[in-house]
């Protein structure tokens, strides 16, 4: 059984970042990729994310306004893990 898909809405993309929010329905999944920039994740929501890894699961919570950074070469499957919306904005510093 596949998960749904979290949906991507690119709010600024220039020669310096690009700005992304990422809304995740309850279960609803990135798929796998490789960040080829350093990022920072402000979340809108609390939460929990299962992170997919080449490593292994990793579970993390999300604090509503509390960002992280992050750098480039990170690959993973970012799921969500609780029963409510996610919300986060993810700024790629190119």
């Amino acid at each position: 059984m596949s998960r749904p898909r979290a949906v991507p809405t690119v709010q600024v993309s220039n020669q310096r970042v690009i700005v992304t929010e990422w809304r995740f329905a309850p279960g609803a999944e990135t798929g796998w990729h490789r960040h080829a920039y350093d990022y920072v994740v402000v979340p809108g929501t609390d939460g929990r994310l299962l992170l997919e890894t080449a490593d292994g699961n990793v579970d993390a919570a999300l604090v509503a306004g509390q960002a992280y950074f992050r750098n480039a070469g990170v690959e993973h499957n970012v799921v969500n893990a609780g029963d409510r919306e996610l919300v986060f904005v993810e700024t790629e510093i190119l």
